[in-house]
């Protein structure tokens, strides 16, 4: 059966396209012949987690102190007694040591005391002795000589120290610098200093007489330990003084 003039008239209204959609696509293609906006790269959102961290950080890095590099030296008082050799090792076991002593310094916790023998006491006058145990070689000690009413000219007295002091010698001589001063303290005793800058090791001496007797401080250390520990050194230097606790000359 052939179908009727208005069936056929209703199929083409339903498979042609409407004005709607024609004027749309129409309008598309228009657009696109348009020339193209510039893309802007636009930041990736960060994560709100990740932001508050960030915030904190930067908090603490302004609010928290910047730790030192090295802690703080911390250091005792040694009383020295000065005694001769014959009495090496005196005075019964019961004195206390701080009303006997004649001479104090500052010695850094942690440095080791070396025992001075009777002999050595006897021939060259080491009274004490300290050393980093990390490095021997970096020591504090005191010598002490009976018989001396007061100091010789400066000069002469590093020479002198030096007669009995083998590495004292080597280092006074292949020194770059030598250098001396004369000080008084608070209640008028007069200290000669000295610093002995030598080529492997640098050395600071300081002298003085009390009670007939001269006594000579040193703190020495190779050149690599005193770039490390100058400032421990120095102290350790400038601590040295003659005292009198028992209240006798």
């Amino acid at each position: 059966r052939t179908p009727s003039r208005s069936t056929m008239t209703m199929l083409a209204s339903l498979f042609s396209p409407s004005p709607l959609l024609t004027t749309a696509a129409s309008t598309s293609s228009s657009a696109t012949s348009l020339p193209a906006p510039h893309a802007v790269r636009l930041p990736a959102p960060r994560p709100l987690t990740a932001t508050l961290a960030a915030a904190a950080a930067a908090g603490l890095l302004l609010l928290t102190p910047a730790a030192p590099s090295h802690a703080e030296a911390e250091f005792k008082v040694y009383y020295g007694t000065a005694a001769s050799a014959a009495n090496y090792g005196g005075y019964g076991g019961n004195a206390n040591k701080r009303d006997a002593a004649e001479y104090v310094y500052d010695v850094p916790e942690g440095w080791k005391e070396r025992l001075v023998s009777k002999v050595e006491k006897g021939t060259n006058g080491t009274d004490s002795e300290f050393f980093n145990p990390r490095k021997r070689s970096e020591r504090e000690y005191l010598t002490f000589l009976s018989g001396f009413r007061k100091l010789a000219p400066v000069g002469a007295v590093l020479d002198n120290l030096a007669l009995s002091d083998v590495g004292l010698q080597d280092q006074i001589s292949s020194a770059d610098d030598v250098t001396s001063a004369e000080r008084k303290d608070a209640d008028g005793q007069v200290y000669y200093e000295y610093e002995v800058a030598g080529a492997g090791a640098h050395s600071l001496i300081s002298v003085t007489c009390a009670r007939n007797k001269l006594y000579a401080h040193f703190v020495t250390a190779p050149n690599p330990e005193w770039g490390r520990d100058e400032a421990v050194l120095r102290r350790l230097h400038q601590s040295f003084k003659t005292v009198d606790f028992s209240g006798q000359d």
